[in-house]
């Protein structure tokens, strides 16, 4: 597949397969076997997009977050690491996600946005793409609270009250966690548990 890639400048949907496509139709390439297993792509709005590869920082950092949130996560709510969910028009594949059920829920789909209660990207080179058309696509689907872990920055973001009416769709608050700050993880508009940003970014 990699032969088809758009050549255009930069950017996050630079790095896309086209034609553009519905996730019904996705899910039939995946049927089909139009990818072969583990090949590295995702649909973001539409687009066949090549997902970025991984540095170390960035790996780490998933690494961490994910035996955090697995520790903590409460009764009722399944932590899942780089899989899929899916939302009207996409289906990324989030460094973490935090979904209502167990680990039998999701044998026969992905989780959708009102599954879920928390989604998060780990930024370091995919800042950019983190902070604008995962931010908007998060956004639009009404997904309530967005982390970005920005390994670069050394920080956390996070971003709630998703305005999917927006043009374009984005989030009404954000609120920066720094070296020394407890990030709140809230579930159904309760702090269920705190991370330490100086554990995640460090």
């Amino acid at each position: 597949m990699t032969n088809r890639v758009a050549q255009v400048p930069p950017s996050f949907l630079a790095r896309t397969l086209y034609p553009r496509v519905t996730v019904a139709e996705y899910h039939q390439m995946i049927a089909d076997g139009v990818f072969e297993d583990g090949e590295p792509i995702e649909l973001i709005e539409g687009y066949l997009v090549l997902k970025m590869s991984h540095n170390s920082p960035h790996a780490n950092a998933v690494a961490k977050l994910t035996k955090r949130l697995v520790r903590l996560a409460p009764v009722g709510w399944e932590v899942r690491s780089q899989l899929p969910i899916t939302l009207a028009d996409s289906e990324p594949e989030p460094d973490a996600v935090l979904a209502r059920g167990d680990e039998t829920t999701y044998a026969d789909h992905h989780p959708a946005p009102a599954e879920i209660g928390l989604v998060v990207e780990v930024a370091d080179s995919s800042r950019y793409a983190d902070r604008t058309e995962k931010l908007r696509m998060y956004a639009r689907a009404g997904v309530v609270v967005y982390w970005i872990v920005n390994v670069s920055d050394k920080q956390v973001e996070v971003y709630t009250a998703p305005d999917s009416a927006a043009e374009p769709p984005t989030y009404r608050a954000r609120t920066d966690y720094k070296p020394g700050d407890s990030v709140p993880v809230v579930l159904d508009g309760t702090a269920v548990a705190h991370l330490s940003v100086s554990e995640l970014v460090s």
